[in-house]
């Protein structure tokens, strides 16, 4: 903890810590093409198909294709690869997951009359997986954290240190960011006002961010639906969502020439602090984990006006999650004068961390609205378009207050709408049957980017929630896939390979006042291996 003041007060202007923010929003709103191996290998394309468990999860009118009932499941085998490329150089994290993407059941009574069948469906699929892991290294880097939170931090010294019977995170409004700089360090009171960071214009200095992040989010689907008159098939679905999502980031610093407090002992024993040229080392360490449920409504129609030919229509229902969340940070820090002897004021280390932060939540993702189209030509080949709109810009958050209501969140939803806008996305799917057992499969995804340009370039300051400044925000999906089918009798197996290519940015803190923050062009690859097994009966 600080112990000493080094110069004048600041000025007062209180702020509040942020429980959660935009970009949080965005990324645990973020969904991806997963299920079965053929809806894989096909792209995803199946809104205007159905008669495949994964349109439990995208169209419910699908399950009005089935005319008998069906049990299977798929395991995904996930290597996933993201390179960084900064202005200095290239850093590559891998890691491999396997999952159990899909499994379901589909129950079909057939009837006489205009209603032909009537279907009956529970599906478990992975929406989205967390998975993943970065770094990214900056050298001669032009701008640091510390001056960053100075250039927003202007609450009286007295707010920020510790003292008797006060401890400014949980006894105070401050920003937790503030309170955790002033006392490691990072930011130190200046003459005539306001907080100086370590960075001045003769300052050297290289950044290394890391990140590593897991978890998921599982839906459970319980659907219904008929044929009507085998023109009409309609779907409703209802979705229960499991979100788990942990986070740990490290952003460090190394500085020659910095502004560094240092600290010498007075003709009575007493400690006289000051700002001096010199050496400075800082790690920034967040944990965060959100856990929670949630639940949607699907509604879907597929028209058959010709047996060649169907068109698909779904919407989805935002995702209703009720959330909590967990976190801390920590700052490891070094300050060493290289003029001055060594001593126990000489360097200044130590580690500061906050106090445990927990707060609940509710978050609504986006809508989903898909049309699709699909023809069967010479009862050998299908040939799938879809098209599909996530409209991101319209999350919504809300906050719990001291009375245990939930309060819109007028600030991070003006964010959201600031800096997000809607995704267009376009799926292509092609099946030939080479014999009455064995088909083969192709398909092509493209997801544009959900992020407003002038957010995605740099060129407006992003604010983030808590003690993390780091975001990253996604620029463009492309996914192909290749796949074979096999079925005997009631017995089918599928396999897909699909190659998956986003492209995202990450920046350390959010460029502000026209200085760069640390940034980095993430390319994530991932080569999946999909299997589906299933009896049909």
């Amino acid at each position: 903890m600080k112990k000493t003041l080094l110069a004048a007060l600041a000025i007062s202007a209180p702020a509040v810590l942020s429980a959660q923010s935009a970009v949080d929003a965005y990324q645990l709103s973020q969904t991806e093409q997963r299920g079965t191996a053929r809806f894989m290998a096909m792209g995803g394309a199946f809104t205007a198909l159905g008669g495949d468990l994964s349109t439990l999860n995208q169209n419910p009118a699908g399950i009005g294709v089935y005319r008998r009932s069906e049990i299977g499941a798929t395991l995904d085998i996930t290597p996933r690869k993201i390179t960084s490329t900064t202005n200095s150089t290239k850093e590559s994290m891998s890691k491999t997951k396997v999952y159990c993407n899909n499994f379901g059941y589909v129950g079909t009574a057939r009837l006489d009359g205009l209603l032909r069948t009537f279907s009956w469906g529970a599906s478990y699929n992975r929406v989205t997986s967390f998975d993943r892991a970065y770094s990214a290294y900056t050298a001669r880097t032009n701008a640091s954290l510390s001056n960053y939170i100075a250039s927003f931090t202007s609450a009286p010294e007295n707010d920020l240190n510790f003292g008797e019977n006060y401890n400014p995170y949980l006894d105070s409004n401050e920003d937790w960011l503030s309170i955790l700089a002033y006392n490691s360090f990072m930011i130190n009171p200046k003459a005539g006002g306001g907080y100086q960071g370590l960075r001045n214009s003769g300052t050297i200095g290289d950044a290394l961010s890391e990140v590593r992040e897991s978890g998921y989010v599982d839906e459970y689907a319980i659907d219904f639906g008929g044929n009507i008159g085998n023109v009409v098939m309609w779907g409703i679905g209802f979705g229960i969502t499991d979100l788990s999502f942990n986070q740990t980031t490290y952003y460090s610093e190394s500085m020659e020439k910095a502004t560094i407090p240092t600290e010498t002992e007075g003709p009575n024993g007493e400690v006289i602090g000051k700002l001096q040229e010199g050496n400075a080392g800082v790690q920034l360490r967040n944990y965060r984990n959100i856990n929670g449920n949630g639940f949607n409504l699907k509604l879907g129609v597929i028209v058959k006006p010709i047996n060649e030919f169907r068109i698909g229509f779904a919407v989805h229902t935002p995702t209703w999650h009720h959330l909590s969340s967990s976190s801390y940070a920590g700052v490891d820090y070094s300050y060493y004068n290289p003029g001055a002897a060594e001593s126990k004021l000489n360097p200044i280390a130590g580690t500061e961390e906050t106090d445990d932060a927990y707060y609940n939540f509710h978050l609504n993702s986006p809508w989903k609205i898909m049309v699709g189209a699909a023809a069967v030509i010479g009862n050998q080949a299908i040939v799938s378009l879809d098209y599909e709109r996530q409209a991101y810009n319209n999350t919504k958050v809300s906050y719990q207050d001291q009375r245990g209501d939930y309060v819109s969140d007028d600030y991070v939803n003006d964010d959201t709408k600031a800096y997000f806008k809607a995704a267009n996305i376009f799926r292509l799917g092609v099946e030939y049957r080479l014999t009455p057992a064995f088909s083969l499969r192709a398909g092509y995804n493209y997801t544009s980017t959900s992020t407003k340009e002038d957010a995605l370039n740099g060129n407006m300051e992003i604010f983030t929630a808590g003690t993390n400044p780091a975001y990253s925000l996604n620029r463009s999906i492309n996914a192909l896939s290749l796949g074979v089918g096999y079925h005997y009798q009631a017995f089918y197996a599928d396999a897909a390979y699909v190659y998956r290519n986003k492209k995202s940015s990450y920046y350390a803190f959010t460029p502000y006042q026209d200085i760069s923050s640390p940034k980095a062009d993430l390319t994530e690859v991932t080569n999946s291996i999909v299997l589906s097994v299933g009896f049909k009966f």
